[in-house]
């Protein structure tokens, strides 16, 4: 047979014959896989004692051999494709015609050497002189075919992932998934003494010019409520993230959040709203290589590269633009990492057809943030750790700039600078008037004066951080946090010149508005200390903590920071105290109870109550 010749061609059966089949074989069906060959073969030689009893007790044909009955039993339970079997089944047919008729041949010329291969365990038939014909498999050569079948199997199973139960495919295992849920309940308390004359600039800059002529104005500006309490806001936050390992040096990732706005300070979504469908929103898109050990650059939406306090950044803030991040560790101290980041980030693009009514466009004017960071982490002992970063910010473009005289009563439908106002602010910042409006000089009194506002300060940042871990009272932890900020930048001179003196708040209260009645600062700062776990992840783990904050006016721009405490931005002071409890493993609950007022100014004090139910997975 055409298969026995090729199983006794991979497998010679020692002492059992002297040479197999040279003679020419009948034509061949067409080439078939040699895996599935031998499989079929080693499963009709073990089943071949079964069949043969079925057929003694009348359940098959007996004309038929055991290779074409199973063949006809793999077809018919759907194990052995159509196509595949029909012509395994012409080929065992054929063969077994041909060793029936070489078996009637060899019966009328005797079977003479038949005895010596019977005495070695196999049944022969001499067809003519020299040619030897295999009608019996010995146990060896069937179970080295049934491993050597399996091992291949299961190698190809494991390589693709398609057999194995226990195993996932390869792109699976360099996917992860994570995300967190975060439920909170609210309440703002305000001071019933509040100034109720605070303007919500950001609502002005985002909409319709506001007309500060008391003559013209149809009404108050837009303000913000400073004296009506929000008792038991139910808000909830979600995030879901994929980060994909492609190579031991490029990642990606991609996260969506809620969000009750495009704010870039808060993925927190307030509830209610009628009970409807929740927006959510492109978080974060990113990509990461490291072409160096040591260093990583990343483009896209990512998060903070830098070592930071919500002071300055928002916990909730993600960057767009590039970022370097190096590390290094000295061979002779391995307690020690020296670290380092740097940052292109664009803010704002000034439009590409601004202004759009008039022919001759303004040159480019984008807005950027160049960040550059160096630090040090130690191991002091098993007990003390210490981190330290310094880092310089610079603010470009964001500042606002007083516009050429435009003559809006004539028709003009913008001014020069309208670019300048920010596309996003929060409170705090002092602010001033962008446009230089011309007069009608044939109705001075009644001429419209439709005003946008932006930053009066420019923002040259330097900022210090330092944290120490330690263990006291036997093995508890505690985390001291100081940071400090300065803006390098400010100067209230110089803010005075540069607007014209169209300074409109952080005065001292007595109605003037003059440079000596003018109240600001350049500095910040925060301190803080964490007794307990400083994150909780598993059951029963716990912290407490109490901090302090000052953030001057113009420290700082006001529209990147934590957007809860003082209601978000500058110009605020006061004290945070709280604490965590993870009830199971990654799921905790938080409290916190924020107390604040103003720096400078008209009053203005706001306490918070935070209490949070979290889930990270």
């Amino acid at each position: 047979m055409i298969v026995m010749k090729q199983v006794a061609e991979r497998f010679p059966l020692a002492g059992a014959v002297d040479r197999v089949d040279a003679a020419p074989a009948p034509r061949r069906a067409r080439p078939l896989n040699t895996v599935a060959v031998a499989s079929l073969l080693s499963l009709a030689a073990l089943c071949a004692p079964v069949l043969a009893h079925a057929q003694a007790a009348g359940g098959t044909p007996a004309g038929e051999s055991t290779m074409v009955q199973l063949i006809r039993g793999l077809m018919k339970s759907g194990a052995l494709a159509k196509d595949v079997g029909e012509a395994l089944l012409a080929q065992a047919q054929a063969e077994a015609m041909a060793n029936q008729a070489a078996q009637r041949k060899a019966a009328t010329a005797g079977a003479g050497a038949g005895g010596a291969v019977a005495a070695a365990g196999g049944a022969v038939t001499r067809a003519e002189g020299g040619d030897v014909r295999v009608t019996y498999v010995p146990q060896v050569v069937k179970d080295q075919i049934r491993d050597e079948v399996r091992a291949e199997v299961m190698a190809q199973a494991k390589a693709e992932g398609w057999a194995a139960p226990n195993e996932t495919p390869e792109w699976s295992k360099r996917v992860r998934v994570e995300g967190d849920v975060r439920l909170r309940n609210e309440s703002r308390l305000y001071s019933g003494n509040n100034s109720n004359q605070e303007v919500n600039f950001a609502a002005i800059n985002d909409g319709n010019a506001y007309d500060v002529n008391p003559n013209t104005a149809a009404g108050l500006p837009p303000l913000l409520n400073t004296r009506q309490n929000r008792d038991n806001l139910w808000r909830v936050r979600a995030r879901l993230g994929v980060v994909a390992t492609l190579s031991d040096e490029t990642q990606a990732g991609v996260r969506v959040a809620t969000g009750s706005d495009a704010s870039p300070v808060s993925t927190t979504q307030t509830l209610g709203g009628g009970l409807g469908k929740k927006s959510i929103w492109l978080d974060q898109a990113w990509l990461s290589y490291a072409p160096l050990k040591g260093l990583t650059l990343t483009g896209g939406r990512f998060g903070n590269p830098f070592v930071s306090t919500d002071v300055l950044f928002s916990s909730d803030l993600n960057f767009d633009g590039v970022a370097a991040k190096a590390r290094f560790v000295p061979s002779n101290n391995p307690g020690v990492e020296l670290f380092g980041t740097g940052g292109f980030i664009p803010l704002e693009y000034l439009g590409a057809d601004f202004p759009k009514t008039a022919q001759n466009k303004t040159a480019s004017k984008n807005k950027w943030l160049l960040g550059l960071q160096g630090g040090v982490k130690w191991q002091l002992d098993a007990s003390n750790r210490v981190e330290a970063a310094v880092a310089g910010y610079d603010f470009r473009n964001i500042s606002g700039v007083r516009s050429a005289p435009c003559a809006l009563y004539a028709g003009e439908d913008h001014c020069s600078t309208d670019w300048s106002r920010p596309v996003f602010m929060q409170r705090g910042n002092t602010i001033m008037a962008l446009r230089d409006i011309a007069l009608n000089p044939d109705n001075p009194a009644n001429t419209p004066m439709p005003q946008y506002f932006g930053l009066a300060s420019r923002f040259r940042l330097l900022d210090v951080n330092l944290r120490w871990d330690t263990r006291i009272a036997g093995s508890y932890g505690l985390r001291l946090d100081g940071n400090y900020l300065r803006n390098l930048a400010y100067k209230a001179d110089e803010m005075f010149a540069r607007s014209g003196n169209n300074i409109l708040n952080n005065f001292d209260g007595s109605g003037g508005t003059t440079r000596a009645a003018f109240r600001s600062g350049g500095s910040a700062y925060l301190l803080q200390a964490t007794f307990g776990w400083p994150t909780v992840q598993a059951r029963g783990e716990w912290n407490v903590l109490a901090a302090y904050k000052r953030i001057e006016p113009d420290a700082l721009p006001d529209g990147y920071n934590d957007s809860t405490f003082h209601g978000g931005g500058t110009n605020a002071r006061g004290f945070i105290v709280g604490g965590s409890y993870a009830f199971d493993k990654n799921a905790w609950f938080t409290g916190r109870w924020i107390s604040s007022k103003e720096v400078y100014g008209a009053p203005m004090s706001i306490d918070t109550l935070q209490i949070d139910f979290n889930a990270r997975f």
